[in-house]
């Protein structure tokens, strides 16, 4: 049965390119496979780790792995969305991984507004914001990169150096977003959802993303499902592809630390509330935002498996959504 949006592997150079630079060994499963170009508008999957990315700094055993092949390097969390008819692309999230987010787009994507024709943020937390450094006058020095981001995000940029200077200096123009409330660019509607989460800088939002009458829920952070003042069910079955938080697959998963500090929710959680979805409906769940800890980067575990077995997905890089 076909899926109501497309899934698609990237081949040959790209795909090399991509593999190369950021696979995290996900098989190729299912997915139909297509060459670039594409002409129409599409999402890839830039990232699929938490924000400090893996392996994380000072985990010597994740970086022997790393050495030894037995795994391999994940960007944090990052989106791309391409007009490939107008020239146009946008970014979600501004990771660490920013520099080599944006040598992935090069390959496969051009723009009149280099590097990109706008940024989306969800929040202040060093995984989806940082990355805007490489837009400074100690990197890139952009010009008016317009960054699109919520009220509370938009002053905490305007009133904390070093980002303050980025906006004096206009190599960015913050761009209002507000809840619940569309934005236009291009083939494509952002509209931004709060969510709740620890707000110690901004809120927090997910973003609906919407082309051609289709649309994809992206919610990379997010306390427990039921803290929201939605029904994520529901949600899930207005839209045609989720990439939904999975920072953890289970309680305990970092030993010796109280996980309510950090009140996302675990995948098996995830999996139970959404068990009684039909077979449609959990095939546009893809987990993503994957702590270190995370089993579910290594595609041979035991519970990478169990997501799939259970019906649903787990995102992988270079992954493209197409919106036809």
């Amino acid at each position: 049965m076909k899926a109501p949006y497309s899934t698609l592997n990237l081949e040959p150079l790209v795909a090399l390119f991509l593999f190369l630079c950021i696979s995290s060994c996900q098989p190729k499963a299912e997915y139909q496979e297509t060459d670039l170009p594409i002409d129409e508008p599409f999402l890839i999957v830039l990232g699929v780790a938490q924000d400090a990315g893996y392996p994380q700094a000072g985990q010597q055993k994740e970086w022997q792995l790393i050495k030894e092949g037995k795994a391999k390097k994940a960007y944090a969390v990052s989106l791309g969305l391409i007009d490939p008819k107008t020239k146009q692309r946008w970014l979600i999230e501004a990771t660490p991984d920013f520099k080599e987010q944006l040598q992935l787009m090069d390959q496969i994507s051009t723009t009149d507004s280099y590097p990109y024709d706008g940024i989306f943020l969800t929040h202040a937390h060093i995984g989806h914001y940082t990355g805007l450094m490489h837009l400074g006058r100690e990197a890139m020095g952009a010009q008016s990169t317009a960054v699109y981001a919520m009220p509370k995000m938009s002053e905490f940029l305007r009133n904390n150096g070093p980002w303050s200077q980025l906006v004096v200096l206009d190599n960015i123009n913050i761009k209002p977003l507000s809840n619940g409330n569309v934005t236009e660019i291009g083939a494509f509607r952002v509209t931004p959802l709060i969510v709740p989460h620890r707000d110690e800088f901004s809120e927090t939002v997910g973003f609906k993303i919407e082309s051609n009458g289709k649309s994809i829920l992206f919610i990379p952070d997010i306390d427990k499902w039921e803290k929201w003042d939605m029904d994520i069910k529901a949600v899930i079955k207005t839209v045609d592809a989720a990439l939904l938080d999975a920072s953890f697959f289970k309680n305990g998963e970092i030993p010796g630390r109280d996980m309510s500090e950090i009140p996302h929710p675990f995948v098996e959680e995830s999996m139970a509330l959404f068990e009684n979805l039909n077979a449609q409906e959990k095939r546009k769940i893809h987990f993503i935002h994957f702590n270190h800890t995370n089993p579910l980067l290594f595609p041979n575990s035991p519970e990478h498996k169990s997501v799939l077995e259970a019906g649903f997905q787990v995102a992988r890089p270079g992954q493209l959504f197409t919106f036809d």
